[in-house]
């Protein structure tokens, strides 16, 4: 399609930014994507031909492709992701800054004829339902047809958003380059990308620039980028949430439904809750979102979610039909994986998909693999992204524009001590405690040194827009705009505390319906609860572990209110709350001393 091919676009604002676009990256050709699947299947079938995909087994992975990313693009680059705020103040403590000015400059010499021998696609997108009040609308301009492919699974792109969009709607530019211009005659490579990376975000003008990497949440701009950075500072402005969370329907017996939404730190089994198989018979959970929420105070005057993404962007390594059986169906067909094992009969294999490994593999970098090589046959970010719809237990409402209701909130962590299994928050303000002290702890197995405390506020350490010490106060003030008796329940959960023999205490994955059930009951009104100097806690008796072969004196563990480690814990918060210096709002520190006040009455 020929650049002048925007002309067509009714919206002059959008038209003229990809015409400057056009003039500064100097592509081959334009191509505004229309989202059909039409579309998607010839951007594929180039990209097959290409090398950057391989057809999998029509019978074993129908639609789907692997591609195997340049071993220098493998994830995103925290270190070159920056906020460029006009104050460095704003970025806080917990981001790398940059003058936006200065970046901007930078950022222009390098896009200039970036795009050279490619194709500029121009991808409009929706994050959440396009017919959803709280959707919000991007457009990415990219050179990278392997991005435009996935950007199609996780969110809603094409026509239907340019209609939204209509001819002044607004929208966050997004700008992708993977900075490996063609010259005339050049072969290309089946990964492009280019070893200077730049990730870069403007709260002031609500724009991204992504400069050398091709990979997931540093490509797909919808991600990470817009859906958490750039939308927590909308939402901060706006007076909603923008959130690392996943969203679940839990169905008891009765037929009653509830909502709850939780955020975890990487490795603490995000996606394995959301897609939970329910061990309790009568208990059924069905999955709204895994990763990401936006929650808005509906009509209604309740807490109200909507998932922004139409896809699962989720780590391979680990999902089996132990842990999570309705990821493994959700993935079993029109799936891209990233980085992944290929077997000699074109199915897809990584590390913990079984017990067994094959007997040959080809690895994530095209070499031959034999168990036993001593290297991994899968990279353990390897990815695969996958329409939300295929979810086995999909929830029926996950579309719905209005949201579904939020009765409860989760916050957790991987805590091998000290953390009980689950407490709920004495008030809203003890509950954004909780969320603000977030932390999980290494193992000897991951990190050399085990029990190495990383705090991981909210799950937003990597993802908050803006000063994390103005987010914990926009929590604050958000729950003093919702009704109490509509507000939902906060409570912290860790499914990881080991016993004096290094064993989990837990069992976790489909048995966590069992906290989840106590928790709905305590919205119900149910008395087996305790209060505690750390908040609301089970009676031993009050989590149904009929049918557990738990260790003797296990519960009394997991339920243990551990004085001598929450002294050690206070220290911790204490230290890390002077990083936020004048901007940590005054209720925190109220808590934090009350929580002193509390564990200090009850030392003996």
């Amino acid at each position: 399609m020929k650049p002048d091919a925007c002309r067509a676009c009714p919206h002059a604002d959008l038209v003229a930014w990809v015409d400057s676009l056009v003039r500064l990256c100097r592509p081959a050709a334009v191509h505004w994507c229309d989202g059909s699947e039409d579309e998607y299947r010839r951007l594929c079938a180039g990209l097959v031909a290409a090398g950057t995909f391989i057809a999998l087994d029509p019978i074993q992975h129908p639609g789907g492709f692997l591609a195997r990313s340049h071993p220098d693009d493998v994830a995103r680059v925290e270190d070159r992701t920056f906020i460029c705020s006009p104050d460095p103040a704003d970025a806080g403590p917990t981001n790398l800054w940059r003058d936006p000015l200065a970046t901007k400059a930078t950022l222009t010499r390098l896009f200039a004829g970036a795009m050279a021998g490619r194709t500029l696609y121009v991808v409009p997108f929706s994050m959440g339902p396009v017919d959803s009040p709280y959707a919000r609308i991007g457009v990415q301009l990219t050179d990278s047809a392997y991005a435009v492919v996935n950007l199609r699974i996780m969110t809603r792109i094409g026509a239907p958003v340019l209609e939204r969009l209509g001819s002044a709607g607004a929208y966050v530019p997004c700008l992708h380059s993977v900075g490996a211009p063609l010259a005339p005659g050049q072969a290309d490579v089946p990964w492009p990308c280019n070893p200077e990376k730049w990730i870069c975000h403007f709260p002031a003008e609500r724009a991204i620039w992504s400069y050398g990497s091709g990979y997931g949440g540093n490509a797909l701009l919808g991600k990470k980028c817009f859906a958490l950075r750039i939308a927590s500072v909308i939402a901060r402005d706006e007076g909603w949430l923008a959130e690392h969370m996943l969203i679940l329907g839990l169905t008891a017996p009765d037929g009653r439904k509830r909502y709850l939404a939780a955020a975890f730190p990487s490795a603490c089994g995000k996606t394995n809750l959301a897609m939970l198989q329910s061990a309790l018979p009568g208990w059924s959970v069905t999955c709204v979102g895994d990763d990401i929420a936006w929650l808005h105070i509906g009509d209604d005057g309740r807490l109200r979610a909507i998932n922004p993404e139409a896809g699962f962007f989720g780590v391979a390594p680990g999902t089996s039909a132990s842990s999570n059986p309705h990821a493994l169906a959700a993935i079993q067909a029109n799936t891209i994986f990233t980085n992944v094992a290929l077997t000699p009969e074109g199915d897809v294999w990584w590390e913990g998909k079984t017990p067994t490994p094959p007997p040959q593999l080809t690895d994530w970098t095209g070499r031959a693999w034999t168990p036993g090589c001593g290297r991994p046959a899968a990279h353990p970010n390897s990815r695969y992204t996958a329409p939300a719809r295929q979810c086995p237990v999909i929830d029926p409402a996950w579309e719905d524009p209005a949201g579904v209701p939020i009765d409860a909130i989760l916050f957790g962590g991987r805590r091998l001590g000290t953390v009980p299994l689950v407490n709920e928050a004495l008030s809203w303000a003890h509950g954004v405690f909780l969320g603000s002290t977030c932390a999980s702890e290494t193992t000897a197995a991951a990190g050399g040194a085990q029990g190495v405390l990383r705090r991981d506020p909210f799950a937003m350490l990597p993802f908050c827009g803006y000063h994390m010490g103005d987010y914990f106060a926009h929590w604050l003030a958000l729950g003093r705009r919702l009704d109490p008796a509509k507000r939902p329940r906060l409570f912290y959960v860790n499914w990881f505390r080991k016993g004096a023999d290094g064993k989990f205490l837990w069992p976790g994955f489909g048995d966590n319906v069992r906290v989840l059930r106590w928790i709905v009951e305590q919205l119900d009104g149910h008395d087996h609860i305790r209060t505690t100097p750390i908040g609301l806690m089970p009676t031993l008796d009050g989590i149904d572990v009929s049918g557990l072969a738990l260790a003797a004196g296990a519960m009394e563990d997991l339920l243990a209110v551990d004085i001598a480690g929450w002294q050690h814990e206070l220290a911790s918060i204490a230290a890390y709350y002077e990083t936020f210096g004048e901007r940590l709002p005054a209720g925190l520190s109220d808590e934090l001393a009350a929580l002193i006040s509390r564990l200090g009455a009850n030392r003996g």
